[in-house]
């Protein structure tokens, strides 16, 4: 009887400690192996890219267990960018705010300067009022402020037939150095050059630095650095004062 006892034990157990071993997912790293839907390897620096931009995603194929998984690269249809963008914006709701910079306060009279981008065009939101002005403070050789760039082109893209909307980058670059970034990487807010004036005058402290102005003149957003969800706080700041 102790014997049958202690042998359904040892089954038990046996079989209770298998049921919690959890099946380890092979991980979408560096270290993995990414392949396009005609079989040709992409560099880490490439495809990591690609999945930055939101319009491509990827699907395991080979577990290859005790060696590097392989994935599938592919370009989402539009149904499925539309589903991808709708739960990443769900994910994004639920996650903290943003740390605010500490250059500003949510409140505070914005202290606009007159300004002129690459482009010649120039602006003075003390005379030109009643507009939500977004801003950026950054330079080319950040990398957070490099790799958010293709999220805040979307942003531009989808106030671009909103004139009440302006979007001002205030880069530490000179002109000559920001056109030949540009022409590989195109940034699409009205860029203002030599901006470390502009950078001193707020006090900036950490790149990138965003801040949302309201049509009132006075700050309503602000953040310091790049958080998962800095984006979707700057467009979600922007439509509340639309």
């Amino acid at each position: 009887m102790k014997k049958t006892s202690l042998l359904i034990i040892l089954l038990f157990s046996f079989y209770f400690s298998n049921g919690q071993t959890a099946v380890k997912q092979p991980k979408l790293d560096e270290n993995a192996v990414v392949k396009d839907e005609n079989g040709s390897v992409y560099p880490y620096a490439i495809w990591k890219k690609l999945l930055e931009t939101g319009q491509y995603s990827a699907k395991l194929v080979a577990r290859n267990d005790g060696v590097a998984p392989e994935f599938q690269l592919y370009r989402m249809t539009a149904e499925q960018m539309e589903v991808y963008r709708k739960r990443r914006a769900e994910m994004l709701a639920k996650l903290p705010q943003p740390r605010p910079s500490e250059a500003f306060t949510d409140g505070q009279k914005f202290k606009f300067e007159k300004m002129k981008d690459l482009s010649g065009n120039k602006y003075d939101f003390k005379t030109d009022t009643g507009k939500v002005v977004v801003f950026n403070f950054w330079f080319i050789n950040c990398p957070p402020c490099k790799k958010e760039i293709p999220e805040l082109n979307d942003l531009v893209e989808k106030y671009k037939e909103n004139p009440n909307v302006k979007f001002i980058a205030i880069a530490l670059d000179d002109s000559y150095s920001l056109k030949n970034f540009l022409k590989l990487s195109p940034f699409n807010y009205n860029i203002v050059p030599d901006g470390r004036y502009f950078s001193d005058k707020y006090d900036i402290k950490g790149y990138p630095t965003h801040v949302v102005v309201g049509k009132d003149g006075t700050v309503k957003f602000s953040t310091m650095g790049l958080a998962s969800n800095t984006v979707y706080w700057v467009d979600k700041v922007i439509k509340e004062q639309l």
